[in-house]
């Protein structure tokens, strides 16, 4: 069954339920549907939004999920946030930088900038201490 939100010509809003849109407008070509206001048979379809529900434990483990994703992206952010204001941005030269303080031939500080997965890959096996975390661009860009 399908319900249409139909119209008669004296502007009377009014709901009808029909097997599909085809029993609708048989019904209605043969002036069988009639204004319940006035007993006007010259009924069209009127403008409708389509309700399509899902079960209110589907609904509510989707809010779940989507406060799931917000909580998280809020903490990779607080990440992001504290690395920027107590690590010094090495940019590019993030792996020559990160092999200098390891070695000893420069300050050892914390820093952050830009590796590729192969460049990473060699630091760690060298025994750089090096992780990679997911950037999450600031919420006011």
């Amino acid at each position: 069954m399908i319900s249409f939100n139909l119209i008669c010509r004296n502007d009377h809003e009014f709901e009808g339920w029909f097997r599909n849109s085809a029993d609708f407008e048989g019904q209605a070509k043969k002036q069988l549907v009639a204004c319940p206001a006035c007993g006007d048979v010259k009924i069209a379809k009127s403008l409708m939004a389509p309700v399509v529900g899902a079960k209110d434990t589907v609904r509510a483990r989707r809010t779940e999920k989507a406060e799931e994703a917000r909580n998280v992206r809020k903490m990779l952010g607080e990440v992001r946030d504290y690395v920027e204001k107590n690590f010094d941005d090495v940019g590019d030269d993030f792996t020559d930088e990160a092999r200098k303080i390891y070695y000893g031939e420069s300050d050892e500080r914390p820093i952050y900038g830009n590796a590729t997965d192969d460049d990473a890959k060699e630091l760690a096996e060298e025994g750089v201490p090096v992780g990679k975390l997911p950037w999450v661009k600031p919420a006011d860009s």
